[in-house]
């Protein structure tokens, strides 16, 4: 049976550094939404690129936010980050800039936001939209090597 510890900040901002892809769990009218999205981090802030659509018409309804960011080697070996925070429209010039130099860094084609056969008949994908997250919760889970426990030698919890 794996073993599962929690990551120590170090940890759980190199993750968040080292991946470009998560999902975003929004909520509006106590329903869940929740979609893939490919997303920039710059110490301790969030930035995502997105299209007009249901994610933003979620987030202006309600913009706490959670993003989930995964590796996963196999079954029995990975690693996984939770950030909760308030997702934040910018627009302001200097923001969006600076907030582009990072979301093209990590996703220079700014795939799947911008692809064509995701326009709607209202013609929302062309009206781009960032946000910063500035979360205010981030934690991180990730498995033991295989063998290896933290917990007492006689543990029936293993």
């Amino acid at each position: 049976m794996i073993e599962v510890e929690e990551m120590g900040a170090q940890e759980v901002h190199a993750l968040l550094e080292r991946a470009d892809y998560g999902h975003l769990g929004c909520a509006r009218d106590n329903r869940p939404y929740v979609m893939p999205i490919h997303y920039a981090y710059e110490d301790p802030d969030i930035y995502i690129f997105t299209t007009e659509g249901m994610k933003t018409e979620f987030i202006a309804a309600n913009p706490e936010v959670c993003l989930q960011v995964e590796e996963v080697v196999d079954p029995t070996n990975w690693k996984s980050v939770i950030a909760t925070g308030k997702a934040e429209r910018l627009t302001d010039k200097e923001e969006i800039e600076h907030a582009m130099q990072y979301i093209t860094k990590t996703n220079p084609t700014l795939t799947p936001a911008l692809n064509k056969m995701w326009t709607d008949p209202l013609g929302r994908a062309s009206n781009i939209t960032l946000y910063r997250i500035h979360p205010d919760i981030i934690s991180g889970r990730k498995t033991l090597p295989p063998g290896e426990t933290r917990g007492p030698a006689n543990s029936t919890n293993r």
